[in-house]
Parts: C-alpha cells; sequence; structure tokens
C-alpha cells in the first residue's frame, strides 16, 4: 500500500523534512493591503513576507485557509493517483476551520475517487484519514514525524491512526511571544478575548512576556516571564527538562518567526542542544509559517514535543 501525508501551512516543520518525505501541504493565502501571499511553506515566500516588512500592518490581514474545494482538487488531482491511502494531519479545529473544511472535503474524495483512479490504470481502494494534532504551530510536528515512523515501519492504516490519536492527545506546543501589543490587536481583530488590553499595556511595561500553550485543543498562558531573553531562557531549560525526561517521539521541534539562523544564538537554545543530543533526541528547527506570524507576530518562538502528561512549573 502506498501511504502518503498532507498537512496544512501552519504545522511547523523543515522544508527539507517535507521534500524528503513527500508530504503534501495544503496552503494558505494570506492577504495583507495589496500583497497576497501563498502561506506553503515555501522558504522563497517566506522570504518575500520578510523584505515587505509589513511590521504592525501584518494585525490586518486577511487569512483564507485551504476550502473544501481546494482540499478536493488536490487529492482527485494528484493524491488519489499517487497514493493508496493519505493520512491528513492538521492544526486543532479551535484554532482553525481547516481541520473541518478536510473532513467536508473527504466525503467528496471518498465517493469520487474511482473515477480518478480506474480511466489511470490504478486499482484498490483509496483510503484518507483525517487528524486533528490537537495543537498547533510546532505542537502540530511530533505527530507527523511520529507518521513517517509508523509508515516506514510498514505499520497498518488502523495501527497508524490509533498511535497518532494518542500522540495528538500527548502533544504539548508553546509559544513565547515577542510582541503583546501586536498580539492583543489580532486577537481583538479575530474576535479572540485571550489577551486583554490591560494584560498588554502591563506587560509591555513591565517587559513582562506570557508563555503560551497549546494542549489538547486548548490554547492559553500558563505561565509569566520577565525579559524576552530570560523567556527563550526558561522555555528551553524547560525542554531540555521534557527531553531527560523522556518523550513519546524522540524528536523536539522548535520554530522561530524570524531569520532561522538567529535561532541557534537564543539564551538557552545551546544547552537544548546539549540535551538533545545526550538523549539521542533529533533537534529541528523551522521557520514559523506566514499565517503563524500573521497570528502572533514576528520574532516568536515555538517549541513542540510530545511527552506524558505532566505538571508545568514556570
Amino acid at each position: 500500500m502506498r501511504m502518503g501525508l498532507a498537512i496544512d501551512a501552519s504545522c511547523d516543520l523543515p522544508r527539507e523534512f517535507l521534500q524528503q518525505h513527500d508530504i503534501a501541504v495544503m496552503p494558505i493565502a494570506v492577504r495583507i493591503d495589496e500583497a497576497v501571499f501563498k502561506d506553503n511553506r515555501d522558504p522563497a515566500e517566506i522570504e518575500r513576507f520578510f523584505n515587505l516588512k509589513l511590521g504592525s500592518r501584518s494585525h490586518s490581514a486577511e487569512t483564507e485557509p485551504c476550502s473544501v474545494e481546494d482540499v478536493q482538487k488536490l487529492f482527485l488531482d494528484k493524491l488519489v493517483l499517487e497514493k493508496d491511502c493519505v493520512f491528513c494531519l492538521t492544526i486543532t479545529p479551535t484554532r482553525s476551520p481547516i481541520y473541518d473544511n478536510v473532513v467536508k472535503a473527504s466525503f467528496a474524495v471518498l465517493k469520487n475517487y474511482r473515477k480518478v483512479r480506474e480511466p489511470a490504470g490504478v486499482t484498490g481502494p483509496f483510503l484518507m484519514r483525517v487528524l486533528d494534532t490537537r495543537s498547533l504551530f510546532a505542537g502540530s510536528a511530533p505527530c507527523i514525524v511520529e507518521a513517517v515512523r509508523l509508515m516506514q515501519a510498514n505499520e497498518t492504516p488502523a495501527a497508524i491512526r490509533e498511535r497518532l490519536a494518542y500522540i495528538a492527545e500527548n502533544s504539548y506546543g508553546y509559544m513565547l511571544p515577542r510582541d503583546l501589543y501586536y498580539l492583543r490587536a489580532r486577537a481583538k481583530k479575530k474576535g479572540d478575548r485571550s489577551v486583554g488590553l490591560l494584560s498588554a499595556v502591563l506587560g509591555s511595561t513591565l517587559d513582562i512576556k506570557p508563555l503560551i500553550r497549546g494542549y489538547r485543543g486548548d490554547t492559553t498562558p500558563v505561565g509569566k516571564v520577565r525579559g524576552w531573553e530570560h523567556g527563550c531562557e526558561t522555555l528551553f531549560a524547560y525542554a531540555a527538562d521534557r527531553v531527560r525526561a523522556g518523550l513519546l517521539v524522540p524528536v523536539m521541534c522548535t520554530g522561530y518567526g524570524g531569520d532561522l539562523s538567529e535561532l541557534p544564538k537564543l539564551p538557552g537554545y545551546d544547552k537544548l542542544a546539549q540535551a538533545c543530543e545526550e538523549c539521542g533526541v533529533t533537534l529541528m528547527q523551522a521557520p514559523m509559517s506566514i499565517t503563524g506570524m500573521v497570528n502572533v507576530g514576528e520574532g516568536a518562538v515555538t517549541i513542540g514535543f510530545a511527552a506524558e502528561e505532566h505538571q508545568v512549573e514556570f
């Protein structure tokens, strides 16, 4: 059985990893003033976004997630011919309609795939499975990495689905935003009350940053740190501790809303890298998606991993 993966563009993984494992990306359209971006994890498009220096104007961006029709077209024009089973992994539906769009599209794909496969001489059934990663940004990455491993091990679709559901339930995504004013402006535009004006003003005045967690579909602050550099050290030290405690998938995913060459230079990153090397854990680096950056602001740092449930103290 030819098995494959499809993800939405907000799932932060290195472009090289996606290409190596032939992972399809369902794009998101981003419009800021007169500029239009196709967010599909293309490094050239991310660089174009940076070069335009849109800054605070990005919070007024309009995003259009991959539509039901776009998903149907991707599958019926391409994936049903190239694969026999495709797992679609998406950002949690509590933060985006992408999951619901893919589920709706799956009904038409499963109804019509034979009309496409049979004339092309492709026999046998086609399976499409849609899974919610229960997290966002780098927090979605462990599920995708585990899916690749399971497919390479020739596990059955049923076994893969069961394992990925477990990993999703135990995936953690953390974010340290750089600009609270930006985060509040974007939240206000989207009708999200999670960042109030008072907290934004106090945070900026006192240089207090929230540590925000995406876990089991819920996105909420779980701690506060004073100062950007201290926040980076705190987040990376916590990640290093989780690496030493043991992960369900041997990968720590990191993301950055800026020039990726700056990420390893951030305070505390070297200690996280050392912990990963000592424990045989792969440390991945990926640029945040354009969608992620317009929603939380440039310069944000993210980490994602899968681990057993544990108490967090920041």
